[in-house]
């Protein structure tokens, strides 16, 4: 009986530290799908946020230093680098994250979200307006320096 007591907390203590371990996996910067961007996605508190990283091509970062693509004319000059553009995601179990909002510095658009990370290395974001379904896809993949 005594080991039967302890192999049960055992079991207990090893599960939840891997419930957190897959909590905190998504921690790190990814490269866009198309190749474009960087985003630093982090946990700040219980919640998801992912900010803009730069970008891989160098011409792209001389091209586009503001979020001049803003539909609000007071943020146009706001630097890009360093820019929150994923707030709001709250874990649901499982490598899924939702609740949260994606803004799209290219269209100065913000979408609802939804984020699946589905490897180490595989995140599949998903931008919605309303219900999911009527959305778009995107996989950004594990691009740490």
């Amino acid at each position: 009986m005594n080991l039967l007591i302890r192999l049960t907390c055992l079991s207990s203590i090893l599960f939840s530290s891997l419930a957190w371990a897959d909590r905190t996996d998504v921690e790190g910067r990814w490269l866009t799908q198309e190749g474009d961007g960087w985003i630093t996605i982090q946990l700040v508190g219980d919640s998801l946020e992912g900010s803009v990283a730069g970008s891989p091509d160098p011409k792209q970062r001389e091209e586009r230093e503001f979020d001049d693509r803003n539909p609000d004319p007071n943020l146009r000059t706001r630097l890009l680098d360093g820019l929150t553009i994923m707030t709001g995601f709250e874990y649901k179990g499982d490598g899924h994250w939702s609740g949260g909002t994606v803004y799209d510095p290219n269209s100065g658009k913000t979408y609802k979200c939804t984020v699946k990370q589905l490897d180490a290395n595989t995140l599949k974001i998903r931008g919605f307006i309303g219900i999911s379904l009527f959305g778009r896809s995107e996989t950004w993949t594990r691009d740490d320096e």
